[in-house]
């Protein structure tokens, strides 16, 4: 199982890096459709494993396997006083004298002919289009691969149709730990008849059209009599139960539990359905709104990593994961006993999500992520805008190189959040077979 295991593991990890790929390439295609000069495009960082020049564009392959990136030029625009024929003044402060470093290096990239294809030039619109190029192309990735789940496997979903009738009320703390004893009372369904393959229509006097309503329904009448219209074998009947009151787990958090609600004793049918893309979309939009909650627990969430990494407590199976934990949990995923077709749909599934996320993470909107560089389009959008509308000179462009000290402290941040989540899932992996 061994080799499994790794085979798990490289079929996360290539398909992480091919999505990083993809990833530059959303910026990559814009940015030359806008006639940007883009001098390299990198999958990985450090030291050039391999490299290959097409045109004026360097494409290549880093050792280190951590992100990727294209260089624009032109990024940074030169001081708003700046004037060739006056010296300039160099400021000794700190950040100062960086950001100053900063411009004088992304100058040296600017050759003659270059005047208007620098990035800083082109019109916010375009900067905005080409820095969301890379989270869009995580997206549609992210759909892409959901639908070859929802679309092509299906997905299993429950019917409104008794699959089984529990013969006894056990207690939900007990459940699932014993079968029914002779002391146990009969549950409401099978003193009312109800039989596997019944569908449920109608529940005290509401039409039924999932098994979601229909448990609604239950729970929230609570016990004492009620009608439940069912359909036999294409025969409508209406049955009388005498449902009972019972704590059960909630439905949106099986962690815990619903006090004193309307209890049958009937389980539904599932079925494995394919779905059509307006499902798709749904389930993405609710991932979407799940994974932004997690987001804005990252400080949180990596507490608990630090812990786990040098206390020894346990690893919170929905936190964040790095590289190589998504790596081992293919790993584990590959090595498990389930059939290949649900390896295959968990493996796109895992991938699919991880796509969501790491298009998400990149619109923070805080530099070096992507959303930085839309966040400061998108403000010399309005202010020319503004402009525009009260008839004044056009502001100059958006200086980015202002915040190059907040920069560098988020790229330390996200350096020592990698090196972090590296470790921990080293020593401490988060394991999906608990």
């Amino acid at each position: 199982m061994y080799w499994l295991s790794v085979a798990g593991f490289v079929v996360i990890f290539v398909g992480l890096l091919l999505s990083i790929g993809l990833h530059e390439i959303g910026h990559l295609v814009p940015a030359k459709l806008f006639n940007v000069r883009v001098t390299q495009y990198m999958v990985g960082f450090g030291p050039t494993m391999w490299s290959r020049r097409r045109g004026e564009t360097e494409y290549g392959i880093k050792w280190i396997p951590l992100g990727g990136y294209i260089r624009m030029v032109g990024m940074l625009p030169p001081r708003p006083s700046d004037d060739p024929n006056k010296l300039r003044s160099v400021s000794t402060g700190p950040w100062q004298g960086l950001i100053e470093n900063a411009r004088a290096v992304a100058s040296e990239e600017i050759v003659p002919g270059d005047e208007n294809r620098v990035f800083y030039r082109k019109p916010w619109w375009q900067k905005v289009i080409v820095m969301f190029g890379g989270p869009a192309m995580n997206f549609v990735l992210a759909f892409v691969l959901f639908a070859i789940v929802m679309m092509g496997f299906g997905v299993t979903v429950t019917k409104p149709t008794v699959s089984s009738v529990s013969k006894c009320v056990i207690p939900a703390a007990e459940a699932a730990k014993r079968d029914c004893r002779d002391s146990d009372p009969a549950t409401p369904a099978a003193k009312a008849g109800l039989l596997p393959g019944d569908r449920i229509t109608s529940v005290a006097g509401k039409p039924v059209a999932s098994w979601e309503d229909a448990t609604r329904f239950i729970r929230a009448h609570g016990a004492g009599a009620a009608t439940i219209g069912i359909d036999r074998a294409g025969r409508g009947m209406t049955l009388t139960v005498d449902l009972i009151s019972q704590d059960m787990p909630l439905l949106d958090d099986p962690g815990k539990v619903e006090k004193n609600v309307g209890f049958l004793g009937v389980s539904p049918t599932l079925v494995v359905e394919r779905q059509g893309p307006g499902y798709v979309l749904g389930q993405m939009w609710d991932m979407t709104e799940r994974t932004a909650v997690a987001m804005l627990n990252i400080p949180k969430k990596m507490v608990g990593v630090w812990q786990a990494a040098f206390s020894g407590e346990k690893r919170d199976p929905n936190g964040p994961i790095g590289i190589v934990g998504a790596g081992r949990i293919g790993g584990e995923i590959a090595a498990s006993d389930i059939p290949v077709e649900s390896k295959i749909n968990i493996f796109i599934t895992l991938l699919g999500g991880l796509n969501l996320a790491v298009g998400m993470f990149n619109l923070i909107p805080l530099l070096p992520l992507d959303g930085g560089h839309i966040a400061g389009g998108l403000w010399e959008g309005l202010k020319r805008g503004i402009a525009r509308i009260r008839r004044r000179p056009m502001p100059a462009y958006v200086d980015v190189a202002k915040a190059l000290p907040l920069t560098y402290v988020m790229a330390v941040l996200l350096v020592v959040m990698g090196g972090l989540l590296i470790y921990a899932d080293l020593v401490n992996p988060v394991r999906i077979s608990g």
